[in-house]
């Protein structure tokens, strides 16, 4: 195995051993902002059709107290619990509940989980691309291959929330593959998506690099590059 494709190889497993903790840290505040929706009973209206104030209190104060275990797989017990028996509470739950179980090295049952919220009808479509989304980052090269190019497809389109790190996903499938090509494509494509972070960038950079693709010269117009071997390496 040649020095680059090594690379490849070591920071394809960092991104599979720690890359759906970071992206809960990244995404938490989809699930804190549920959580405040469930016990303000404020800021939309499907919530406050169907849940009455009290009722939404009840289903807040029920989450913070199964989130509050510190033990990983109590905590997501707990929270697959209350999805059973609260529906009001079942999405925010479900989507902790899997968090939870891959903290806890469940990684199949915490899959098991995301994928109920994918698949289900009434959850709302960020929710749906976010769940399959984690989904993909979560088993990485242990779900087959046609399925996670075909989930990832679908969290793709121009002004879809997880772009930029559906592309990510699609190129690492690429370097599995060995097709190199498009895998720079893709994390070139990254790097010029909307909302990509950071760190994102930071990644996508490294892999370009180290795929022997070219960066764009900084300061100057997208689409001037330089070979990857000319490029400053990072800080």
């Amino acid at each position: 195995m040649s020095e680059s494709d090594s690379f490849i190889s070591e920071v394809s497993e960092e991104l599979r051993r720690d890359r759906f903790y970071r992206f809960l840290g990244r995404w938490g505040w989809l699930i804190a902002a549920v959580i405040l929706l469930i016990v303000g009973g404020t800021g939309a209206m499907e919530w406050r059709k169907h849940i009455r104030q009290t009722e939404a209190e009840v289903a807040g104060d029920a989450l913070r107290s199964a989130m509050a275990e510190a033990d990983p797989a109590k905590r997501a017990e707990n929270l697959g619990a209350l999805a059973e028996t609260d529906p009001d509470a079942a999405l925010v739950a479900h989507l902790a509940e899997a968090g939870s179980l891959a903290e806890a090295g469940e990684t199949a049952r915490a899959a098991e989980v995301l994928a109920g919220v994918a698949d289900a009808p009434a959850t709302p479509a960020l929710y749906r691309a976010l769940a399959s989304l984690e989904r993909v980052m979560l088993l990485g090269p242990e779900m087959p291959r046609s399925e996670r190019l075909a989930t990832l497809e679908g969290l793709l389109a121009p002004e879809a929330p997880f772009r930029p790190l559906a592309l990510e996903q699609r190129a690492l499938v690429h370097l599995e593959d060995g097709d190199k090509a498009a895998a720079i494509a893709d994390l070139e494509a990254a790097l010029e998506a909307p909302g990509a972070t950071d760190a994102l960038q930071a990644r996508a950079r490294q892999l370009i690099v180290a795929a022997g693709g070219a960066l764009p010269v900084e300061g100057t117009a997208a689409g001037t590059d330089v070979p990857a071997d000319a490029a400053p390496a990072d800080g």
